[in-house]
């Protein structure tokens, strides 16, 4: 045992932390196995259904601005946190899309990226012993530092019996009493389900009863289609002083390198968090912030070019599963389709997700996603990769027939 052994935290657990044993993170032991399937059939094309950010690059407008304003001398400083033009265009956006009027820029901050905001949030709430309640599937990182400041982490499965929404009325006694924070993902990744207002008004009034905080991850939030209208929880009565919600440009807009995002809620939930943000990082560089104001300021044409190619793609590849066997419906916002695994294929019998993913990808490279956790599922995206729509039916045909060969149970 080094020096640096004996330094490390004992929140990270134990030695492990340096081995090379750790378990891998999900994602990047999926793109592990997917890279040593390519390397064993480098003459067939992989089909990348797992695809978790846009297909496409921002629109040029935006990226005209980022360039304009990177010239400009007096853009070159820190941005601390944030810029109030960018404060001014959020609080424009949330009142046209989500109708959640009588915001001021004391409502909103930024944050470098949805992941960096998740990150620090329990920094301002655990204090060791507290909980946070998880929906799983979905994004751990609010949980990662949860367990790094001590508290601990207490997971709702987002299963199909219950219509892929936390079960709260069997969260046990004890774990009721000390949670803190709850977070929630609608429009969700994985399972694509989306909320109603009927649901956020239980939400609210549950957590209020509870004391516990709600943080709302909107990264799909404007992906809609159909009759479905983006939804704010902070659009329900009450939920302003019980709730902070997270809105990505990632997704939206196509800016997923440009780490921008911002958060909302109570002004003084808002001084708590960028109290904390300002001792962690300096802000993002104000033409990323710039960019982003021009993005928010015209996002009905930028977003609603995302919405048609998806919303297409959506309609090509649900035929294409609903063929083959699978349980397939296009969802009413995001960009995912999650499917229960096939039984097997052949006289192979699927176990798990993982397995079933595994054997997909090895014999017909075609890529998805596993989820085990409430079930197992198979996530696909519509972010794949397609030139124009003529490339978008090709690809779907050449997914059912690759498919098609697998034998795939039901």
């Amino acid at each position: 045992m080094d020096f640096i052994d004996n330094m490390i935290s004992k929140r990270l657990g134990d030695l492990s932390f340096f081995s090379t044993t750790t378990r891998l993170y999900k994602f990047e032991k999926l793109k592990k196995m997917t890279e040593e399937a390519q390397l064993k059939n480098p003459d067939i094309k992989l089909i990348n259904m797992g695809v978790g950010e846009p297909d496409k690059r921002a629109n040029s407008q935006i990226i005209d601005v980022l360039c304009e304003e990177s010239y400009k001398n007096e853009n070159r400083f820190y941005a601390d946190n944030g810029i109030i033009e960018f404060q001014e265009a959020a609080c424009r956006f949330m009142k046209n899309v989500y109708h959640v009027d009588n915001l001021t820029p004391k409502n909103v901050m930024h944050g470098i990226g949805s992941k960096s905001i998740l990150a620090m949030i329990p920094i301002g709430f655990i204090n060791p012993g507290d909980v946070c309640l998880m929906t799983v599937p979905g994004y751990p990182i609010m949980g990662t530092y949860t367990k790094f400041l001590g508290g601990e982490v207490y997971n709702l499965p987002l299963c199909e019996e219950n219509n892929f929404f936390p079960d709260l009325e069997n969260i046990p006694k004890d774990i009721l009493k000390r949670a803190k924070l709850i977070y929630i993902n609608y429009p969700n990744n994985p399972t694509g389900q989306i909320a109603s207002k009927e649901y956020y008004e239980y939400l609210i009034s549950f957590c209020k009863k509870n004391e516990i905080f709600i943080i709302s991850d909107m990264a799909y939030g404007a992906l809609t289609y159909g009759d479905y209208k983006p939804l704010s929880i902070l659009s329900i009565p009450g939920a302003m002083d019980i709730c902070l919600e997270i809105h990505s440009l990632s997704k939206s807009f196509n800016m997923t390198g440009f780490r921008m995002a911002f958060v909302v809620g109570s002004e003084k939930a808002i001084k708590l968090y960028s109290t904390i943000k300002g001792h962690t990082d300096s802000g993002q560089f104000i033409p990323i912030q710039k960019a982003a104001t021009f993005a928010l300021d015209n996002y009905e044409n930028l977003i609603n070019e995302n919405i048609k190619r998806y919303s297409r793609r959506f309609d090509l590849l649900v035929n294409v599963l609903k063929d083959v066997g699978f349980k397939a419906f296009k969802p009413k916002a995001g960009f995912y389709v999650y499917v229960s695994i096939p039984k097997g294929a052949g006289d192979v019998d699927f176990n798990s997700a993982e397995e079933a993913f595994s054997y997909i990808l090895n014999n017909s490279m075609i890529s998805t996603v596993p989820w085990d956790d409430c079930g197992a599922y198979l996530r696909l995206s519509v972010t794949y990769d397609a030139n124009d729509e003529e490339d978008e039916i090709n690809l779907m045909n050449e997914l059912y027939k690759r498919l098609k060969s697998l034998n795939l149970r039901f």
